[in-house]
C-alpha cells in the first residue's frame, strides 16, 4: 500500500510519457519532499541475456560530480601501503588480522573493499563473505591494485563500479536531491555513456532498453533515452 505522500507526488509524473533528461532531473527534484537529502537513483534495463556469462556487462566511471554519498573503504593491506590507505582516507585497514576478525564476526562496516594482488591469496577465508555481499576486490571493477591509496583517492572523487544483475539491470546512485540539475544531468550521462562503451559484443539487438530515474521513497521518471 503506497503511503499518501507518495500517491499524492506521484500525480505529477505522467508514467505513459518519457522525458528529456532535463525534465525527469527536475521532475525528480520537484516530487522528493522527504525529510533528508535523498539520493538520485539511475536504473538502467539492458537488451542483454544475463544467463550468458559472455554478455555481462561492468565496468567503473568517474562520475564528475561524485555520488554525494560518504562511502565507507576498506584497504587490505599491511606496511607501507596500508599507511599510504590511511592517509588517502581509507576508512578500515588492515592485513591479517582484519581479515581474521571478519572471519569470526562476520560483520563488514564498509561499502566498497581495495586489495593489492598479493593480498588476494589472504582473502580466501573470508571471500564467501565478501563475495556474497559484492564486496570481494576485483581487477576488473580496479579494486585490485598494487597502489591501493591510489584507488581510494579516486573513489573519494566519485569513481564508481557497475555491474548488471542477474535480471539485466543496473543501478546506481548519481546524486543527491540537493544537487543542482545541471551536476546531476551530467552525471547521468556520463553514467550512459559508460555503460554503452561496456557493450559486450555478444548482445543483440537493442543494447540500452530503458532507462529511468527516482529518488529514495520518490515516483519514477522515464528517460527518453533518443534524447540524451
Amino acid at each position: 500500500m503506497r503511503s499518501k505522500r507518495f500517491r499524492s507526488v506521484s500525480q505529477q509524473v505522467d508514467r505513459s510519457k518519457f522525458y528529456t533528461l532535463a525534465e525527469a532531473v527536475q521532475l525528480v527534484k520537484k516530487t522528493s519532499n522527504v525529510k533528508f537529502d535523498a539520493s538520485v537513483e539511475l536504473h538502467v534495463h539492458l537488451g542483454i541475456d544475463p544467463k550468458k556469462a559472455e554478455q555481462a556487462v561492468r565496468g567503473t566511471v568517474q562520475l564528475p560530480h561524485g555520488t554525494g554519498q560518504q562511502l565507507r573503504i576498506a584497504v587490505f593491506a599491511t606496511g607501507q601501503a596500508a599507511d599510504e590507505a590511511t592517509a588517502a582516507g581509507a576508512d578500515v585497514v588492515g592485513g591479517e588480522e582484519l581479515i581474521k576478525q571478519i572471519k569470526e564476526k562476520g560483520v563488514t562496516d564498509f561499502d566498497i573493499a581495495v586489495a593489492p594482488p598479493e593480498m588476494m591469496k589472504k582473502l580466501a577465508p573470508i571471500a564467501k563473505t565478501l563475495g556474497t555481499r559484492g564486496l570481494m576486490p576485483n581487477p576488473k571493477n580496479e579494486t585490485v591494485n598494487p597502489n591501493p591509496a591510489t584507488v581510494v583517492k579516486v573513489l573519494r572523487q566519485g569513481k564508481v563500479a557497475f555491474r548488471s544483475d542477474d535480471t539485466g539491470n543496473i543501478h546506481q546512485v548519481v546524486g543527491r536531491v540537493s544537487f543542482d540539475s545541471q551536476p546531476l544531468a551530467e552525471n547521468v550521462t556520463a553514467f550512459l555513456d559508460a555503460i554503452k562503451r561496456a557493450k559486450p559484443a555478444e548482445a543483440k539487438g537493442t543494447y540500452l532498453a530503458s532507462a529511468t530515474l527516482t529518488s529514495s521513497m520518490g515516483p519514477a521518471v522515464k528517460i527518453n533515452l533518443s534524447a540524451t
